[in-house]
């Protein structure tokens, strides 16, 4: 396995390889969990060469958030890459990644408004300019994502397809926790910020996410209801802030009175904002 750390070494092995290659990539900022090998062997699966990606992206991270102390276990990160099968990993430092006077964004109007974009402004913007410029640097046929971030997924399909980019991308489903106190949490990077009380209480997203989930099925399909669903069981330990939660079509992300629809939640637990999301 390889480790690409600047533009001009990624772009030397990029040519080196075959045309007739099929190349997927899987973009991560790193601190490595299941959730991103099972991207990993996605993309193993189906590709003939992997390339990952990791790179604390400064863009996306508002002047309150997490940029400084997000956990940067490069060294445990690469050992899961190798043992995954991963051929090469891109690594940058953020100086020489975007030059001092950077001033090129990507955009992608109207997605961005609801959900995670109305609370954490900037942030897709800053998604979006970094993996089009990933995009262009490793120009993989096929790329990989979480649906645990669904807004985040479906704008850069948008922005995929608005600029007629020749890239597949994969929306795999979220992974959860299995461990004993822990179960159904979705697997996050952030999650390492939570203390025990909070990982027992967080797991109340994906309970109300599936309680209400299981109302649909049983012929309920009032938004409002199935919302008051998830906040009962969210609201019933005093750890939890909500952010937001919201039934939304997939089409455009736009809150709806009745399903079929994403149900989307974002809660802080402390400091930490968790999200997660059923569709229905």
């Amino acid at each position: 396995m390889l480790i690409l750390r600047t533009i001009p070494e990624l772009r030397a092995w990029r040519s080196s390889l075959s045309p007739s290659l099929s190349l997927g990539f899987v973009p991560t900022m790193g601190a490595l969990h299941a959730g991103h090998l099972k991207l990993v062997e996605e993309c193993r699966r189906a590709c003939d060469a992997v390339v990952v990606s990791i790179f604390v992206n400064p863009l996306q991270f508002g002047p309150n958030e997490d940029l400084a102390r997000y956990p940067r276990p490069f060294e445990k990160d690469a050992s899961l890459c190798e043992a995954a099968g991963v051929d090469a990993i891109f690594a940058p430092e953020a100086d020489a990644f975007y030059a001092k006077d950077h001033a090129t964004y990507v955009d992608v109007e109207g997605l961005d408004r609801h959900l995670c974009g109305a609370a954490r402004p900037g942030h897709f913007r800053g998604v979006c300019t970094v993996v089009l410029k990933l995009f262009h640097l490793v120009r993989p046929r096929r790329a990989y994502f979480g649906r645990k971030d669904i807004q985040q997924f479906l704008i850069l399909r948008k922005m995929a397809a608005d600029l007629a980019l020749d890239i597949d991308l994969i929306g795999v489903d979220t992974v959860r926790e299995t461990a004993r106190g822990a179960e159904g949490l979705a697997l996050s990077s952030r999650n390492a910020y939570l203390s025990e009380e909070q990982r027992g209480a967080a797991t109340a997203l994906y309970r109300g996410l599936a309680r209400a989930r299981d109302a649909h099925r049983a012929g309920e399909r009032d938004a409002g209801i199935l919302k008051s669903l998830i906040r009962a069981e969210i609201g019933a330990s005093p750890l939890a802030r909500v952010d937001y939660v919201e039934i939304v079509a997939e089409s455009d992300l736009r809150p709806v009175e009745e399903v079929p629809a994403v149900m989307a939640v974002a809660v802080f637990y402390g400091t930490t904002r968790l999200i997660d999301n059923v569709a229905v």
